[in-house]
């Protein structure tokens, strides 16, 4: 679920708040319990970009993704080192 963030015109508090997609923004400010939050617009804190960074950041040694490997036997080789 994304993080959303919010200001209250109302008071200045602002916020993020871990809500669905599709759930309504929400409308009372927390602080003041006034209607008036209105939600930011802010960028993601990280990027997935370019190819591979899956099969090189967060494995070591010559582990492999099992789906280009062709088959399930190497699987249980893998777990096991």
């Amino acid at each position: 679920m994304p993080l959303y963030e919010y200001r209250c015109d109302a008071c200045g508090h602002e916020f993020e708040a871990l809500q669905k997609m599709s759930d309504e923004p929400l409308i009372h400010c927390p602080a003041c319990d006034d209607a008036t939050l209105r939600k930011l617009v802010s960028a993601a804190g990280f990027r997935l970009k370019g190819d591979g960074w899956y099969e090189t950041d967060f494995k070591s040694g010559k582990k492999r993704n099992l789906a280009e490997s062709g088959n399930g036997s190497s699987k249980s080789s893998e777990q096991s080192s």
